[in-house]
């Protein structure tokens, strides 16, 4: 069953970040031509909580799809790309996933096979939408208030903000310990206010929303193994 690789690296450093910005043009093809990928992205994120328009020079992602977790583990082991990613970066972390839930499109696609089974928890949610650009300055000036509800999300693992172009093509991904927090989170309050502000507005000429069963995380972020709480769920950490 396909499973979906997201690799986050850090880069410090003048020339390893100039480095990493770089590779969104010249890593493309290299990374197109994988054996077994499917759908993949480059992708960068914002500063601050992650959720800001103004990027994060030092933190760049790879999302890809493939035929099978054994498949992602090899190819990301062992292939040329990533490994050139991993010597300049100062730390990087993985998580492998399975989609249990997909409605939407990126780019014209539909980029992940739903699962039939998979653990319960942790639950991974993955958000991409295209933002028109009539929309952005109303967009960006919902964001800081969904950001000040984040530090508080005591069931929230790991977060992030992404994107392909910045302000634009807005990607979030977040991996949540328990179920009903993450609903929590999605239907009150501001980001829930957020939402219907950009059903009204017709915000978006494309989204997608996909939820994920974790299978696997290899690697440290910020010095630490974000899901080792949940490795008597069944995880693969190395």
């Amino acid at each position: 069953m396909q499973v979906v690789s997201l690799s986050f690296f850090r880069f410090d450093g003048l020339w390893n970040r100039c480095w990493a910005f770089s590779q969104m043009q010249f890593a493309r093809g290299p990374l197109r031509r994988l054996p077994g990928i499917g759908f993949s992205k480059l992708l960068g994120t914002g500063s601050r909580e992650g959720f800001h328009p103004f990027p994060n020079f030092g933190v760049y992602a790879i999302l890809a799809t493939w035929p099978s977790l054994e498949h992602a583990r090899r190819q990301l082991a062992e292939a040329p790309v990533y490994g050139r990613y991993r010597n300049h970066a100062s730390e990087h972390w993985t998580v492998f996933l399975q989609a249990s839930r997909c409605r939407g499109e990126w780019a014209g696609e539909a980029p992940f096979e739903v699962a039939a089974d998979g653990p319960e928890l942790p639950v991974a949610v993955l958000t991409r939408a295209t933002i028109k650009l009539r929309a952005v300055v109303p967009f960006w000036r919902r964001v800081p208030n969904i950001s000040a509800m984040i530090p508080g999300q005591e069931q929230l693992a790991f977060k992030a903000g992404l994107g392909e172009i910045p302000w634009v093509h807005q990607v979030t991904f977040s991996i949540w310990h328990d179920l009903d927090a993450m609903r929590e989170f999605a239907y009150r309050g501001f980001h829930n206010e957020a939402i219907e502000q950009v059903r009204k507005g017709q915000w978006f000429s494309e989204e997608l929303f996909a939820r994920f069963h974790v299978v696997g995380a290899d690697g440290r972020w910020e010095g630490q193994k974000p899901l080792d709480l949940q490795e008597d769920a069944g995880l693969s950490h190395a």
